[in-house]
């Protein structure tokens, strides 16, 4: 029986948070996403009276919080002379998520290196291994999101930190429309670090490496050169397939919809949610 649950990045409504748990209520979610690096839901703009009374809120609409998004912006973890402060209000998000009663913390570290070598590899595993120690240490997964490289070279870079606290978000649509990886073989590749994933779809437009192709969205050149984003089931990810082998690879967590696109985002979450329902559906049937 494959029973994923389904949530909503509430951000993807683009309206007030209170307002995105309403919306994610009424379209039968059972989770909901929230960023959490500024504004209303940063660490350092809440006090333990406001954190508590977001927690009851979405318990009172009958959700979770499947997770909180970290992405800190600009180039992740690569830069050393920045890891300082971004380490530090990575740990905050991370407290702050254990509050909300999730263990999920969501983010983009940059582009790891195919070239174990190249100096960066260096600088991205002593951040993430000291994030894994504090994971570990406080019962929190930073889940990395997946995209900007390929999977075997994610999981190498995974295995090489020696610590738990660092996991994996999978987003198929990233491997569609960056790497050109097969989400189905994404999924075998990085089974044991799956904690949370984005429901997500698109195309590639660009067949160019992965850190062209990410250089060019850090750098603000329209994304729409590079790849599309598109509703979910209509582009390139194989749906069906990938359920089939997240469930077969023993992941039953959930399936968080993200529409960063669009002038309906509403309107596209809602057919996401009732195509993932479906989806899922037919492979009980």
């Amino acid at each position: 029986m494959i029973n994923f649950k389904i949530g909503v990045m509430t951000d993807s409504f683009r309206v007030p948070l209170i307002e995105g748990i309403k919306k994610a209520k009424n379209m039968g979610a059972d989770g909901i996403q929230v960023y959490a690096t500024n504004g209303e839901m940063a660490p350092e703009n809440l006090n333990s009276a406001q954190r508590r009374d977001i927690l009851d809120r979405v318990k009172s609409a009958g959700l979770v919080i499947s997770a909180l998004c970290g992405d800190l912006g600009g180039h992740g973890f690569m830069h050393e002379e920045d890891n300082d402060w971004r380490i530090e209000k990575s740990k905050r998000i991370m407290d702050l998520a254990r509050e909300l009663e999730t263990d999920v913390v969501t983010t983009h570290i940059g582009v790891v290196p195919e070239d174990e070598t190249v100096p960066r590899y260096a600088v991205m595993q002593k951040a993430c291994f000291e994030l894994a120690q504090y994971g570990d240490e406080v019962g929190a997964s930073f889940a990395i999101e997946t995209g900007p490289e390929t999977a075997p070279v994610l999981r190498r870079f995974l295995d090489s930190l020696g610590a738990k606290g660092v996991r994996v978000n999978l987003d198929p649509a990233n491997f569609i429309m960056v790497t050109g990886d097969d989400p189905v073989e994404a999924v075998k590749t990085l089974a044991p670090y799956i904690v949370h994933t984005h429901a997500k779809d698109g195309i590639r437009l660009l067949e160019k490496p992965p850190e062209v192709v990410y250089g060019m969205i850090e750098d603000e050149i329209q994304a729409g050169e590079a790849f599309r984003e598109l509703p979910l089931g209509q582009g390139g990810v194989d749906f069906p397939a990938y359920l089939k082998a997240l469930h077969d690879n023993g992941y039953s967590g959930f399936l968080t919809i993200e529409r960063e696109v669009g002038d309906h985002p509403e309107k596209d979450i809602q057919l996401a949610v009732n195509f993932l329902n479906e989806q899922i559906k037919k492979l009980n049937a």
